[in-house]
């Protein structure tokens, strides 16, 4: 059963942060993919394809987590916790091109791959910190 987003992390998913998805291998091991990622409601939709790991992963096992920094102030960081709740087909690239715009304000540039989908993760645990820090990396 999944939850509500809280505002502040709808905000932080409706701009072009990069997330990482943990997905689980049938070893039993971890595997971290950094994806794009897209907001439907209190739904996050991934674009990729059939055949990558973490596509095999979640077909295994739908549990996942995202993580997420803010891009303007890394300190602020969403988990999210859930699972895959569908699997679109997306071989028009609609929904791929529609996230690639959020990214690159242009549709996806690879169209000869096939397989493509849309895998819909269902959250059921947030959580959101912001730590006291301020990033200014390159002041010395």
């Amino acid at each position: 059963m999944g939850i509500q987003l809280s505002e502040t992390a709808r905000q932080i998913l409706d701009t072009p942060c990069y997330a990482h998805m943990a997905t689980v291998l049938p070893s039993g091991a971890p595997l971290v993919a950094p994806v794009w990622v897209e907001r439907e409601g209190d739904l996050v939709l991934i674009g990729t394809g059939e055949g990558t790991q973490k596509a095999k992963n979640t077909r295994d096992e739908p549990r996942v987590a995202l993580s997420i920094v803010d891009l303007d102030n890394p300190y602020i960081q969403l988990q999210l916790r859930g699972r895959i709740v569908d699997r679109r087909p997306d071989d028009d690239f609609a929904g791929m091109d529609r996230i690639a715009r959020k990214y690159t304000s242009e549709p996806f540039p690879w169209r000869h791959l096939s397989g493509r989908i849309v895998l819909v993760f269902e959250p059921d645990r947030e959580r959101l910190e912001e730590l006291p820090f301020v990033h200014n990396p390159n002041s010395q």
